[in-house]
């Protein structure tokens, strides 16, 4: 099937089509005119991308694993797969304590402007009885 074939089959543009082309996660042979042909199983691969890329894996990541992701869904089960997948629940599980982190100190600085607000109009409600 031609680019534009596999791209509305999987509502993927031409243009992210080529890109995982170029970051090796698809592939095409070209005819003799020169345009893209795709195997009949490459709309079940993009799926493939996309499903990984949502769960946030990079595309070098993806590269490793889409191998394993042959036959249907879930990945064949390996030592490659579990070290991939471990490694990558530590990574999301490290970036939700740095996101914990940053919402605590949005909420410290939050907290600050709400009690310096209620000094402020303490003050001006102070100066508006004395005067």
């Amino acid at each position: 099937m031609r680019i534009g074939e596999l791209s509305r089959r999987t509502g993927v543009s031409p243009r992210l089509l080529r890109y995982y082309e170029e970051q090796g996660l698809l592939r095409s042979e070209r005819d003799t005119n020169g345009y893209r042909r795709y195997h009949p199983d490459a709309a079940e691969r993009v799926g493939r991308i996309r499903e990984f890329l949502a769960a946030g894996m990079t595309t070098e990541t993806i590269r490793t694993l889409l191998p394993c992701a042959q036959g249907g869904p879930g990945l064949q089960t390996c030592t490659h797969t579990v070290r991939v997948l471990d490694d990558e629940l530590a990574r999301v599980d490290e970036e939700m304590a740095e996101l914990r982190r940053r919402k605590e100190a949005l909420l410290g600085v939050t907290e600050a402007m709400d009690a310096r607000r209620r000094e402020d109009e303490a003050l001006a409600g102070a100066a508006l009885n004395s005067a």
